[in-house]
């Protein structure tokens, strides 16, 4: 009888321990997951930091005199009277 209590224990040790062993792999590879989550996540918030501080000095130009003129040759293809613009065919 109390050999069989002895195996009973045993295999109760095992059991319990095995679920331990797996529980634990299991958490690490969650904990693993989280961490690289994290890392993109940190990565993600500096680059869009950096795109908030480029639309900020962005903002601050718009109003200038250089930027305007800018636009205005860029996008509606605007220049001065008697300005002569050049444009390469291209061999």
């Amino acid at each position: 009888m109390k050999k069989n209590k002895k195996i009973y224990k045993i295999i109760l040790i095992l059991i319990i321990g095995t679920y331990a062993v797996f529980t634990l792999i299991n958490q690490q590879k969650m904990l693993n997951q989280y961490t690289s989550n994290a890392e993109d996540l940190a990565q993600e918030i500096q680059e869009e930091q950096e795109t908030k501080e480029e639309l900020a000095q962005k903002k601050d130009n718009v109003d200038s005199l250089e930027y305007i003129e800018q636009m205005a040759r860029e996008k509606l293809d605007m220049y001065y009277p008697n300005e002569r613009v050049y444009i390469d065919a291209g061999v």
